[in-house]
């Protein structure tokens, strides 16, 4: 099982320099609000995973730092270093993994990592954007051909709007963008809809073990698809020109999408309450940590960014009952556990 021994890293957000030894199992992290616990869970996800979960490689950079380096050790003894140097023209984020230097982790030397936010707990009440985002790093995980494409549909996207925002655009100069939005944009919505039907397959089950009781919980994409995906998308992206043009923004596909939640066969966002809304999390949580497992065969890191204030005794303890035997690494204001763990004050 790859664990995380040590990480150090320089001129990260509010660190100047740290250095942080962790524990094979159980880390906790504590200090006050700004005092940068998440900044460390940061490093250690990007390490692992080749990108931030908080922002880009520039908004990582302490205030006036003139880079930032983050040095970490696996208990392989394989050593990654990754440097970010803002004057650089070109390859300015750069990591050296066995030696070698690349511009992105490998996909073979990547890590999987199962991050938990508060914000995620209130993922049925939050926006499309979240759970899309909740998804599309999940499938990342272990589809390695799922994060290109969507950063290629991300930067079509983004050329489209920019000449849909031109006072004087022909329909030629939009039709190479179209292709690739429905090229992209097909494939991605293929995947959501596989692997939310193989969420389906033990949520509601794994729901019912942890709150309980005999209510069924699924999931649902909020667009249905029958035949030619990517023609489709074609179909409505010239149906809708108009209006884009109007908007200066495109209004269909994947990027407007969402992920709908059921309870009871009803809405989970207007049905559910509180403490069902955090069951359901907790339960997609656990199948991301089984699923990955499943496909990756290798055990994720697990990091627990200050959620345990956010939940109640009964739900900490089978949060920590059922990741046991992964490398926990969890940041909190004040400490929720025993003294055998591995405590570090910031």
């Amino acid at each position: 099982m790859t664990s995380v021994v040590s990480l150090h890293v320089k001129h990260i957000r509010s660190h100047t320099e740290y250095t942080i030894q962790f524990s094979p199992e159980v880390t906790i992290i504590t200090g006050a609000n700004g005092s940068g616990k998440t900044s460390l869970l940061e490093a250690v996800y990007l390490s692992l995973q080749g990108s931030s979960f908080r922002g880009s490689d520039a908004e990582l950079l302490q205030k006036d730092g003139p880079w930032w380096k983050i040095d970490i050790t696996l208990n392989d003894q394989q050593n990654r270093t990754i440097k970010f140097e803002p004057e650089k023209v070109t390859s300015r984020k750069q990591f050296v993994i066995d030696s070698k230097t690349t511009a992105r982790i490998p996909q073979k030397q990547k890590h999987p990592v199962v991050l938990f936010e508060p914000e995620d707990l209130r993922l049925l009440h939050g926006s499309p954007a979240r759970r899309r985002q909740f998804i599309d790093r999940f499938v990342s995980q272990f589809n390695p051909l799922y994060g290109p494409s969507l950063r290629k549909y991300e930067r079509a996207l983004k050329q489209r709007n920019n000449l849909l925002k031109s006072a004087y655009i022909q329909d030629d100069q939009l039709f190479a963008w179209n292709v690739a939005l429905a090229e992209h944009g097909a494939y991605i919505i293929e995947q959501r809809i596989a692997f939310i039907e193989q969420l389906n397959q033990n949520l509601a089950q794994l729901y019912q073990d942890i709150a309980g009781t005999h209510d069924d919980v699924s999931i649902h994409y909020s667009h249905t698809f029958v035949g030619d995906i990517k023609q489709k998308l074609l179909n409505e992206l010239h149906a809708h020109l108009d209006r884009d043009r109007y908007m200066g923004s495109t209004s269909v596909g994947p990027h407007r999408h969402d992920v709908i939640f059921e309870i009871n066969h009803s809405p989970a966002l207007s049905t559910a309450s509180r403490g069902e809304a955090r069951t359901i999390v907790l339960a997609l949580k656990f199948l991301e940590v089984d699923i990955i497992e499943q496909l990756t065969g290798k055990t994720p890191i697990i990091l627990l960014d200050d959620v345990f204030s956010e939940l109640d005794a009964t739900r900490q303890k089978l949060l920590t009952s059922h990741l046991k035997g992964h490398q926990i690494i969890i940041t909190s204001a004040t400490s929720h556990a025993g003294k055998h763990l591995h405590h570090v004050e910031l």
